[in-house]
């Protein structure tokens, strides 16, 4: 499968000025921010390919506007669990709706760390060791016991993060058995869940898989480098916390292996027009994937348009190109 800017041409006549387009954005969770911002990047980039853009909060007028104006097609742009747990696709399937990206179902799956994590490993992909973990059963095991059989099992360091969120909130690097109940804590504050999974040093790249009409294509990889070393939220967010490279300092043949797991992980979790997995590659040049992002950030420091320029590719042709493809799915539905 070839990953170079010239497998990923975007045609003018693909974007059609005809379209009618809601960028939903904001929500209720600790990403809102966020949101907002990748909100308005979208709505920006798509009026600039001449696509008529609006921009909407997902809360109680979102389904009576819908209603009154149907849109051709809606982008998802909205972090966290109303962007990507799959329960507003589902809404959105119910109300004839077409949308940019995957379908609820696999949307749920990828949203659950552990659950995808459990898809990947059985399609023989790697990924990190791991132990998914309830705050209730944590409480009702003995907190002491169940830390050391962690450990015991999985070594450190160790990566502790909740098992359902994004954007690094409540995540954290533990290198000191010590450390991991009050890494536990701070996770907890995030999600009822924790995801304790063997911290794999190397070299953290985010792969992003887009899907123009040809099958799903990686953009070039992007090597994330964070000044404190932890890719947490204010790494990803404030300015002069991390250094980006696009296209990452791989070897060729790497990054050719970097880019097929990706593309692996997408088809995997049966995902749809765009996705962004997180891998880490281990000094012996072997990749893990951590994570897949269905909603992947579009601000200005997010690693979805960072990719789109490293492939030398325009970001509002691009999107204009994935939501005519979601439009022209209602018309076959």
């Amino acid at each position: 499968m070839g990953t170079t800017a010239e497998h990923l041409l975007v045609t003018d006549s693909a974007v059609s000025a005809d379209l009618h387009v809601v960028v939903l954005a904001g929500g209720l969770s600790y990403e809102r921010d966020v949101s907002l911002r990748s909100g308005r990047r979208v709505l920006d980039a798509l009026r600039a390919v001449g696509v008529e853009a609006e921009l909407r909060d997902a809360d109680v007028a979102l389904l009576p506007a819908l209603a009154a104006d149907p849109p051709d097609a809606v982008v998802i742009a909205l972090h966290g669990a109303t962007g990507e747990d799959g329960s507003l696709r589902g809404v959105l399937d119910l109300c004839d709706i077409p949308y940019v990206g995957c379908d609820a179902r696999a949307s749920r799956v990828a949203w659950d760390k552990p659950s995808a994590k459990a898809v990947l490993r059985e399609a023989g992909i790697p990924t990190p060791d791991w132990v998914a973990l309830p705050h209730d059963r944590f409480s009702e095991l003995g907190a002491v016991a169940v830390l050391d059989r962690i450990v015991d099992r999985l070594g450190v360091p160790l990566m502790v993060k909740p098992a359902q969120g994004g954007s690094g909130l409540g995540a954290a690097v533990v290198r000191d058995a010590a450390a991991l109940p009050a890494a536990m804590v701070g996770c907890f504050a995030y999600d009822s869940t924790a995801l304790v999974e063997r911290y794999v040093p190397g070299i953290d790249v985010a792969v992003s898989v887009v899907d123009l009409g040809d099958g799903p294509r990686a953009l070039p990889p992007v090597e994330i480098v964070p000044r404190n070393g932890v890719y947490d939220y204010a790494a990803r967010y404030t300015a002069g916390r991390t250094t980006w490279h696009a296209p990452a300092r791989l070897e060729p043949e790497v990054a050719a292996t970097v880019a097929d797991v990706a593309l692996a992980a997408h088809t995997a979790l049966g995902l749809r027009d765009l996705s962004r997995v997180d891998v880490i590659v281990d000094a012996a040049g072997q990749p893990h994937v951590l994570e897949v992002n269905v909603s992947p950030g579009m601000t200005e420091t997010s690693l979805l348009p960072l990719a789109v320029q490293a492939a030398g590719l325009d970001f509002g042709r691009l999107l204009g190109t994935l939501v005519a493809r979601a439009a022209a799915r209602l018309t076959t539905h």
